[in-house]
Order: C-alpha cells, then structure tokens, then sequence
C-alpha cells in the first residue's frame, strides 16, 4: 500500500473503524500522517455520537477530532467520574475523558515494593493501593463488557 496515491489511501482509510485507524498509525510514517487527518477522525465522530455532538464538542485549537474522539470514547468506557484506569501496562487518573495524571506502570510494581523498606509506610501503601484501583476498575470494565 506504500506505492498507491495518497487519494486511494485516503479512501481506504475513510472505510475503517477507529481502532483499525489507531493501528494504522503504527505501520508507517505515510500511514501515520494519513491515519490522523482530522477529516477522517471528525466523520468517524459524527457517524458514532451524531452531528449535533459533533457540534458541541468541536475541538478548539489545538486539540484535533481524534484527540476528542479518544476523550469522548474513553468516557463513554470509564463515565465522566475521577477513575483511575490502567491501559496497556500504564496507570492513568482521569477526569471527565480527560488523563490528568500519569501514575506510573505496572512494571514498576517490583520497584514500589523494593521501596517499601526505604521510604515510609504509608506513601508505599498508597502507590500499591492506586495500582490496586487500577486494576479493580479494569477488572470491572471488562465484567461489564462480558456481559453485553
């Protein structure tokens, strides 16, 4: 798909849903540029929440339609609460869709533990508590999707 005219790609790309777009992103610079057009990300906005959300939501400078996409997706998945939600292996608080913090990872669960010894208790047990959070909220989410 390298060698076709942007036009073609462009058109292809109007025809996938928003997580084949996200994984497009990944492939190659040419994919990575195409795969983030506002255009596409706004018309994948309209066709999933309508156009008078779209209206409402339209992103000011310099948020894009994906980034507001990604908001409104992960409040539809979490709600509009304070969460603490994990994604891959990275832990996130969140407000409104928003990620207002960046709490850590799950690979350092081993080194909040070896810290145990060397800082106080408490600041120990609230690191393992947030992790803990984060992995009951997606243990939840996941139950509920079972389901449906």
């Amino acid at each position: 798909m390298e060698k076709l005219p942007v036009e073609i790609c462009f058109r292809i790309f109007q025809l996938l849903d928003h997580k084949s777009l996200t994984t497009a992103n990944q492939v190659s610079r040419k994919w990575r540029i195409l795969s983030s057009d506002n255009s596409l990300w706004c018309d994948l906005f309209k066709k999933r929440w309508g156009q008078d959300s779209a209206q409402f939501y339209a992103p000011q400078e310099p948020k894009t339609w994906k980034g507001v996409y990604t908001v409104q997706n992960r409040c539809d998945r979490y709600g509009l609460g304070v969460k603490i939600i994990r994604e891959g292996t990275d832990y996130y608080l969140i407000s409104q869709g928003e990620i207002q913090r960046h709490l850590s990872s799950s690979q350092n669960k081993r080194k909040i533990a070896e810290r145990t010894s060397q800082q106080d208790e408490g600041s120990a047990i609230s690191d393992r508590l947030l992790f803990f959070l984060g992995d009951l909220e997606t243990a939840c989410a996941n139950a509920k999707l079972a389901k449906i």
